[in-house]
């Protein structure tokens, strides 16, 4: 017999992973057709500190806190997909279902530390020394840049953190952000004593400055340079009317609900504006004390908290229909991980990343209410499991970005979705 010496068995172990991977059904194969949607924004909502599945879009036989009996917190109600149910605090949402898709089987490996879930979730890959990943917001501004050029491509609305941020890509696809919707982003209001004319003699004098400056190749420097023109372009009043929510009719102000109902309302004025990307934070307005995290008695009034959320979705949906908007606008929901159907000492819930719920809407996708099966106790996937660079994937391929390909931190290729692949019966 031939003995393979460790150098051949090294690559003819290579050559098999490979071949694995062009045929292995979990992979996005080059011989599958490249899908594609027609959206041209993305509202993404972020439940920061983990929405539990089985007390908002998954549920379950209803279990008991106090006899520790497992199952979901609140009664289950019917939506108008039949075959469909949602837990009772969701019952306007429960009437729009026929726009949403709950993927319910969306997991990854990340249990117990928010941030680094927090990360995996919104660059679709585990933390590098190396690399600094780009966000998903920062990925499709990348691809696809604003539909209109006096808008930036990418709004937060809520506090800045790297993990929503550009990574390799550069400062250019960073995000514009402010934390409430009472003004607009401070950095781009001038000071009351900042008349037109003072402020295009400061542009003019920043010119000169500029013009003496040698020439860089730096690309940071280049990146910087482009973020500081953006600022420029959008201080002034006319992109900054879009922040003005008190020219909307007060009776569908009041139909979106408190602060972060204002910040749905706001992403849909955004999205008019031409803003490609907005990513809507749901962790700072804490009604029930704990916000999403609702370990032991942060549980027991959940319930504020999906009825907010519940009245700012349902209006969201309606409210982009109206304007028609719906169908080119594509409306996430994630969170670090879900919560498991248990309940801990205190009555509350811990963590649970092997199956939990995120949220489609809209985005002329082709919705059927839900997507994915877990077990009695949605502790388990048992069909249709959907990894985050599958979701990620999804996403990419309803607003036109092609998720097969690699964009490349330095010579570095890195793929834009981990080898995602899209869940195909949304897109056709």
């Amino acid at each position: 017999m031939k003995i393979q010496s460790r150098r051949q068995f090294l690559a003819t172990s290579a050559a098999a992973a490979s071949a694995l991977t062009m045929t292995g059904s979990s992979s996005a194969s080059t011989q599958d057709p490249l899908l594609s949607g027609n959206a041209d924004h993305v509202i993404s909502i972020w439940l920061g500190g983990g929405m539990g599945q089985v007390d908002t879009f998954d549920p379950k036989v209803k279990g008991d806190p106090v006899s520790k009996k497992p199952g979901s917190y609140y009664d289950s109600i019917d939506t108008i997909v039949d075959g469909v149910q949602v837990c009772k605090p969701l019952r306007k949402t429960a009437e729009v279902m026929d726009r949403v898709t709950a993927v319910r089987t969306v997991h990854h490996d990340v249990i117990d530390e928010h941030a680094a879930a927090t990360n995996r979730m919104h660059t679709g890959r585990t933390i590098s020394g190396t690399v600094t990943y780009p966000s998903l917001g920062s990925l499709i501004s990348h691809e696809r840049g604003p539909v209109d050029e006096g808008a930036p491509p990418y709004v937060l609305i809520g506090y800045p953190n790297v993990t929503r941020g550009p990574g390799f890509l550069g400062a250019k696809y960073g995000y514009l952000y402010l934390t409430e919707t009472g003004r607009g982003p401070a950095g781009l209001s001038r000071p009351d004593g900042i008349t037109e004319k003072r402020q295009r003699r400061r542009e003019r004098f920043l010119h000169s400055l500029r013009k003496s400056d040698e020439h860089t190749a730096v690309s940071q420097l280049l990146d910087y340079e482009a973020a500081i023109q953006q600022s420029l372009k959008l201080s002034g009043p006319e992109f900054n009317r879009v922040f003005q929510l008190d020219g909307e009719p007060s009776d569908l102000r009041n139909r979106y609900g408190g602060e972060f109902g204002q910040r749905c309302l706001l992403s849909r004025r955004l999205v008019e504006r031409g803003v490609r990307f907005i990513e809507v934070s749901h962790n700072l307005n804490f009604l029930n004390g704990s916000g999403w995290d609702v370990h032991n008695s942060g549980i027991v009034n959940q319930h504020k908290l999906i009825e907010e959320l519940d009245s700012a979705l349902s209006t969201l949906i309606i409210d982009l229909e109206q304007k028609r908007l719906l169908d080119k606008t594509l409306i996430t929901i994630t969170s670090e991980f879900g919560r498991p159907s248990g309940f801990d000492s205190g009555g509350g819930r811990g963590h649970q990343g092997t199956t939990f719920s995120c949220v489609l809407a809209g985005g002329g996708l082709s919705h059927c209410g839900a997507y994915g099966v877990t077990d009695e106790l949605s502790k388990k996937i048992v069909s249709s499991p959907v990894s985050v660079p599958d979701f990620f994937a999804t996403i990419c391929a309803a607003v036109g970005v092609d998720y097969r390909k690699s964009l490349y931190a330095g010579d570095r290729p890195v793929p834009v979705t981990d080898q995602g692949v899209p869940i195909a019966k949304l897109l056709t």
